[in-house]
């Protein structure tokens, strides 16, 4: 089993959306574009998002076992994915890459 590399790609704020459907919330995603997290095997980063970790969790598991090549040429990189988060108001990027070293 492989580590997995998660980096922030792009994030989005849909405040239209915001205003006419959701109840204030009390804490905002705050991930960075840049920020990076390691997956030891397909075990949640500390510090990372729950509800984003339910997206992109079986696509670090594919990948910390050896997977690739997702939908047959998806990604140029076979060893990555492309995954967002399921906030439909304010999604999250994650480009998930397997690493060549072994988790813990």
């Amino acid at each position: 089993m492989k580590k997995v590399k998660i980096t922030v790609m792009k994030k989005a704020r849909y405040d239209d959306l915001i205003e006419e459907y959701e109840n204030p919330l009390e804490h905002e995603c705050d991930v960075e574009l840049g920020d990076v997290f390691i997956a030891n095997g397909w075990v949640k980063p500390d510090d990372f998002c729950d509800s984003a970790w339910e997206s992109i969790s079986s696509f670090v598991m594919a990948l910390s076992c050896g997977a690739e090549d997702f939908y047959d040429g998806w990604m140029k990189n076979k060893k990555s994915a492309m995954i967002s988060c399921n906030d439909g108001f304010r999604p999250v990027s994650f480009l998930l890459e397997a690493m060549d070293e072994d988790a813990d």
